[in-house]
Formats: C-alpha cells, sequence, structure tokens
C-alpha cells in the first residue's frame, strides 16, 4: 500500500468520520470518568452511612482507581491481541453492571469489592481509546482529538459529581449511583453506533515475552518516563484537592450542602475547553510550554483555595481545574507521539502511573487532612507540582 493510500485512510479533521469518532471517544471517555468519579462528592454522606473515616471513606474511589491503573497493563496487552473497538465495548458495559450493583448493597465492604471491580472492568477503555487516536487519526488532527477525548473524560467528571449530588439529596446515594449508572448505558449505546472500527490496527499475538519486551522498550525510553511521572504526580494531586474539598466546604465556616458542594465541580466545564486548546496550541507553541502554562494554572489554583471567601476559592477550583486538563492533554497526546510501536500498551503504562497516582496520592493525602488541615494539603500539593513542573521543564 502507497503512502499516499496510508495518510489518506487516516481520519482528517473536518471530515465526517472524523466527527462520528471523536464523538464516540467523547462518550466513552463521558461514561468512564462519570462511574468513576461519581462518588467523590459522595465521600462525606458514605463516611456518616458506613461509620467510616474521612480517609477510609476515599478508599470507595482509591480503590476502584488503583485496581484500573494495575489492571491497565494486561487490558493494554489484551488489546493489543483483541482489537481496540470489541475491548473498550465490553469493558464499558461490564463497569455499567457493576455500578448498577452498588445500589443493591447495603454492606461497606462489599461496596469496596464492587468499586474495585468497576476498576478492573473500566481499566479496557482508556489506554485502548489513547491509542485508537494515536493509530487512527492522522497526525495534524491528532492533539485536537485527543483534546476532545480528553474533554469528554472532564465533561463525564463533571455530570457524574454533578448528578450523584443533586440525586444523594434526593434520595441518597444508591439512587446517585444507580442514577449515573444509568447515563452510562446511554453513553455506551452511542459509542458502538458512532465508533468506526480500526483500519490501522495490527493484532499481535498473545506473547509474555513479547509483551514484556514492549514494556521495556517503553521504559527504557526516557521521554516516556518523564511522561508517566508527570501523570502520577498531576493527577494524584487533582484527585487529592477534589477528595477533600468536599469535607472542608461541608464544615466551618462553609457548611454547603451535597448539591452546593456538587454544583462546584461545575468548573470542570473549564476543563473540557481546555483539553481541546491546549490540543490546538501545541503544533504552534510546542508540547513544553502549554505543559508548563498548565502546571503554572495548577499551582495559582491552590493558593487561592487557601482563603476564606467560597467566591474565590470556587475560582481557584476553575484555574486549578483549567490547568490540569490542559497539562493532561498534552502529556496524553505526547506519549502517543514518543511511544515507538505497540501505542496500547504505552498508554496504558501512562495510565497505570496516572491512576497509581490518583490512588496512593489521594488516599495519603486523606491523611495530611486528618493530622493537619486544609492549609497544609495545599502546601503538600503545591510542592507535588512544583516538582513536576521542574520536571516537565526537561520534555
Amino acid at each position: 500500500m502507497s503512502t499516499a493510500t496510508d495518510i489518506s485512510s487516516h481520519l482528517r479533521r473536518g471530515t465526517a468520520p472524523y466527527r462520528r469518532a471523536t464523538l464516540a471517544l467523547f462518550c466513552a471517555g463521558f461514561a468512564t470518568f462519570a462511574l468513576l468519579y461519581c462518588v467523590q462528592p459522595l465521600l462525606p454522606l458514605l463516611a456518616a452511612h458506613f461509620s467510616v473515616s474521612a480517609a477510609s471513606s476515599a478508599l470507595a474511589l482509591s480503590l476502584t482507581t488503583l485496581s484500573l491503573a494495575l489492571f491497565l497493563l494486561v487490558s493494554g496487552a489484551l488489546g493489543e491481541s483483541w482489537g481496540r473497538k470489541p475491548v473498550m465495548a465490553a469493558a464499558l458495559g461490564i463497569a455499567i453492571l457493576l455500578g448498577l450493583a452498588c445500589v443493591l448493597v447495603d454492606s461497606w465492604h462489599l461496596l469496596l469489592v464492587l468499586r474495585a471491580l468497576l476498576g478492573l472492568a473500566l481499566s479496557g477503555l482508556p489506554a485502548l481509546a489513547m491509542a485508537y487516536v494515536g493509530e487512527e487519526f492522522e497526525p495534524e488532527s491528532l492533539p485536537a482529538a485527543m483534546g476532545l477525548y480528553i474533554g469528554g473524560t472532564a465533561l463525564g467528571g463533571l455530570l457524574g459529581r454533578l448528578l450523584a449530588g443533586l440525586l444523594s439529596d434526593i434520595g441518597g446515594w444508591k439512587l446517585a449511583l444507580g442514577g449515573v449508572a444509568a447515563l452510562g448505558l446511554v453513553a455506551l449505546a452511542l459509542f458502538v453506533w458512532l465508533l468506526p472500527a480500526s483500519r490501522h490496527f495490527q493484532a499481535q499475538a498473545l506473547s509474555p515475552a513479547a509483551l514484556l519486551g514492549n514494556f521495556r522498550t517503553h521504559l527504557a525510553n526516557p521521554r516516556l518516563r518523564l511522561l508517566f511521572l508527570l501523570g502520577f504526580l498531576l493527577m494524584g494531586g487533582f484527585v487529592a484537592l477534589f477528595n477533600y474539598v468536599g469535607f472542608r466546604l461541608a464544615g466551618a465556616p462553609f457548611h454547603l450542602s451535597s448539591t452546593v458542594i456538587g454544583l462546584l465541580f461545575t468548573v470542570y466545564l473549564v476543563g473540557i475547553f481546555s483539553a481541546g486548546w491546549a490540543g490546538r496550541l501545541v503544533p504552534r507553541l510546542g508540547a513544553r510550554p502549554v505543559l508548563l502554562g498548565g502546571i503554572g494554572l495548577m499551582l495559582v489554583g491552590v493558593a487561592l483555595c487557601a482563603t476564606v471567601w467560597l467566591p474565590a476559592l470556587a475560582l481557584g477550583l476553575g484555574l486549578f481545574t483549567l490547568g490540569f486538563f490542559a497539562a493532561h492533554a498534552v502529556a496524553s497526546g505526547q506519549v502517543g507521539y514518543h511511544a515507538q510501536g505497540a501505542k496500547a500498551q504505552a498508554s496504558a503504562l501512562y495510565l497505570c502511573a496516572y491512576y497509581l497516582g490518583s490512588s496512593l496520592v489521594g488516599y495519603a493525602a486523606g491523611y495530611v487532612w486528618e493530622h493537619f488541615g486544609w492549609l497544609p494539603l495545599l502546601a503538600a500539593l503545591g510542592g507535588l507540582f512544583l516538582i513536576a513542573g521542574w520536571r516537565a521543564w526537561r520534555l
């Protein structure tokens, strides 16, 4: 096949197949993050209902992201042999069923088991979505397509948290989790209908030696190692702040309800904008300046969250979110750019680090919150982002 034919068969910005594919990936990102993070505004309710501490209640999210992180390496390998779309659709369908099952339990430990299994199921989606983008979109369209996918994750994070907060005030945490899972069914149907089949996927045999060789190749790449570290630090700090800002706002001097706290998650709307915006800026300015700008905005946001004036704190959350999704869109896009083959496994390694950060930093931040308070927690997060900025300078 000629080079010209290869290029013309990729999805190009402005065409109908491009629009269908980006909308399908938007739906996939939406459903993944809605199912994953819908428990975040419910943590104070779960802590009260099950009589557990704030840090323990965060396990409802941390265990989900931990199992997702660990099994990403397996699902990324399976995706190299079984294809992209079938594995993504099956993973999302199983995750939705597990989300519905969470509504039927009233045991804290059983709820944690189901949430961990939900993370395992979702592991089949993010790495393969990133690999699909890297394989099927022409290089010039790749940053914008990745930005739209990340925008879908931002909208999913927003509506999952917002809907959970509203429904919990109406019918408790069970209604909240059930409503989000039902919304995921709609997103799954759209995803299956809209996503074009892969045209550039080349199946690999399920060979443990070959798969381990791919991992060694990616880990030997210094640029990829740097991107993996950035994913860990940025996502860890992002989830930690949003895990405990609900506790901060529910207590003195704010005393906000679950609904109002959920409404503050509308700052995720700026993430939808910033992810696509950052993707379009990279070809013009380069990856490093856009990445550093995103991290700088996160630091400004953390500083504003130290205030006791609610509008300033809300502005801080908005700037923090804008910066995070811009930085994440750039870093995730660079993984596909720098990986030499086996892109699903490269994406899996990035997302493994990304979700390990969510689990480990998100849980450890609970210890800081409980024993030292809000301002020391913000100082610790600021330190993480300074390290991230220092490392990003080397990209």
